[in-house]
């Protein structure tokens, strides 16, 4: 029988074993070259993984330095926080010994002169005020002014002759405030 005589399964199934034959021919080649240039590339590929692995371990003390010293900003911030709430009001206390100092004395005057003791209650007051004025506390006396419901707390309302509606017309207590901000409302009465 010829190769024109054979079924046409037969044929196709002997063309496919020489393709296959040639194919597989042509990968072992290729596989061979694969494996001649791996080798030649190998050190190559160490090299680059060495310092691949060198920059990765750069990366990661770069960051292990990073987070150390936000940990040490953190807890520096933390301990001058501590601070300044422990010793915030170091300057006002020094500003009120020497009043405390005077109020003592007053009291340790004879009885009698009550002369000497205004005086001294003055000069109290003068001591106090200064106190007061370096760490910016700031009286609130609204006296006239138009009432502010932020820095005036409003005991009644009345109507009052010369005086305009909206405006205080009466201060009860003084108010106080540190900065700007307000440490107790003015208590007040206002015009109507």
């Amino acid at each position: 029988m010829s190769s024109t005589d054979l079924p046409p399964t037969y044929e196709s199934e002997s063309q496919q074993g020489t393709a296959d034959g040639a194919n597989a021919h042509a990968q072992g080649a290729a596989a061979d070259d694969a494996a001649t240039s791996q080798a030649a590339s190998a050190p190559d590929l160490q090299a680059e993984l060495e310092r691949v692995r060198a920059e990765g371990n750069a990366h990661y003390e770069s960051f292990l330095r990073a987070k150390a010293e936000t940990e040490n900003a953190r807890r520096r911030a933390q301990e001058e926080v501590a601070k300044a709430r422990k010793f915030g009001t170091e300057s006002f206390a020094e500003s009120l010994v020497p009043v405390m100092d005077s109020l003592e004395a007053a009291l340790n005057t004879p009885e009698g002169d009550v002369a000497k003791l205004r005086e001294g209650v003055e000069l109290t007051l003068r001591q106090l005020q200064s106190a007061f004025e370096r760490n910016q506390m700031i009286a609130i006396d609204p006296l006239g002014q138009r009432f502010d419901p932020h820095r005036h707390q409003a005991i009644s309302t009345q109507p009052v002759t010369g005086v305009e509606a909206n405006h205080v017309a009466a201060v009860l207590q003084k108010g106080w405030m540190i900065a700007d901000r307000v440490l107790r409302p003015a208590l007040v009465t206002v015009a109507q």
